[in-house]
């Protein structure tokens, strides 16, 4: 049902409800932290449950160093294996082709950066 309204209630009432209501409010809100604070439960699980916790520990740690040591099966296709020495040399080419065009345009940056050090510190000390 439908609360009066509350024009018939007294100034004196309508405070009292109003406090009773900040109290309320308060107080959940008290309680919500309460149940937020996972931190501060983790410490307590862990004061009371101290036992549990460390085997957990232990033997989470155990599964995952133990985990990796199954083998896997790997099969492999003899026709790649020529395949394979074809990309390699291919590989081996494009990198001396980079080491030697890297070592041509060395120099260029090199200077370029040089010129572009100087002239900024040249432009900051005519300014001050």
């Amino acid at each position: 049902m439908a609360e009066k309204s509350g024009r018939n209630k007294s100034i004196d009432e309508l405070r009292a409800e109003i406090e009773r209501s900040r109290e309320r409010v308060g107080r959940d809100l008290r309680g919500l932290r309460h149940e937020l604070d996972f931190p501060a439960k983790f410490r307590r699980s862990f004061r009371e449950q101290t036992v549990s916790w460390i085997s957990a520990a232990a033997a989470v740690g155990a599964l995952i160093a133990l985990a990796p040591m199954r083998k896997k099966k790997i099969y492999v296709d003899a026709k790649g294996r020529r395949n394979t020495k074809k990309k390699l040399a291919e590989t081996g080419f494009a990198l001396a082709a980079l080491k030697i065009a890297a070592s041509l345009v060395r120099p260029v940056i090199v200077e370029f950066a040089k010129n572009r050090l100087t002239d900024y510190a040249g432009r900051s000390r005519h300014k001050t």
